[in-house]
C-alpha cells in the first residue's frame, strides 16, 4: 500500500481560489438581497441563484482549507455595495425579469474567476470539484427566467 500524496497549493494558487470564493461571497450578497426585494414572480429566481452560490461558498472554502489555505468568506466592501445597489433599485424599479442582463453580467464575472482558477490549479479532485461548480453555474444561467 502507498501513502497518499498530499496535496498543495502555492500562494498564487490560494490567491486565485480566494479571489474566486471573494466572488461568490459578493454575488450571494447580491441574490440574497435581491430574494428579499424581488416581485413574487421573480423571487424564486434570486433564490435557485443565492442557493447555488452559498453552496459553492461553502465548497470552495473547504477546497481552500484542504489545500492549505485561511479562506475569508467575507466578500468586502463589494458585497456591501452589492447589497445597496439592490436596495436602492428597489425604491425606483421593480426587481423583476428585467435583472436578467445584470444577473448575466454578475455571473459571467463570476465565471472568469472559475476560469481563472481552474488554469492555475493542475488536475486533481479539487480543481474536478470547481470544473463541476463552473457548470452547475453556466446550467442555471441556461434556464428560462420562468424555469430557475
Amino acid at each position: 500500500m502507498t501513502d497518499p500524496q498530499p496535496v498543495s497549493a502555492s500562494d498564487d494558487q490560494l490567491s486565485t481560489l480566494q479571489d474566486l470564493l471573494s466572488r461568490s461571497a459578493e454575488t450571494h450578497a447580491w441574490f440574497e438581497e435581491m430574494a428579499e426585494k424581488a416581485e413574487p414572480d421573480f423571487r424564486h429566481v434570486a433564490l435557485k441563484f443565492r442557493g447555488l452560490h452559498v453552496e459553492q461558498c461553502d465548497r470552495i472554502t473547504a477546497i481552500m482549507t484542504a489545500l492549505g489555505g485561511e479562506p475569508d468568506r467575507s466578500g468586502g466592501v463589494r458585497a456591501a455595495v452589492n447589497r445597496t445597489s439592490v436596495s436602492l433599485r428597489s425604491l425606483f424599479e421593480e426587481i423583476d425579469d428585467d435583472m436578467m442582463s445584470a444577473v448575466e453580467d454578475a455571473e459571467a464575472q463570476l465565471l472568469a474567476e472559475f476560469d481563472a482558477a481552474l488554469s492555475s490549479l493542475a488536475p486533481s479532485r479539487y480543481r474536478d470539484e470547481l470544473e463541476q461548480m463552473k457548470g452547475e453555474l453556466v446550467t442555471l444561467l441556461s434556464e428560462e427566467p420562468g424555469d430557475a
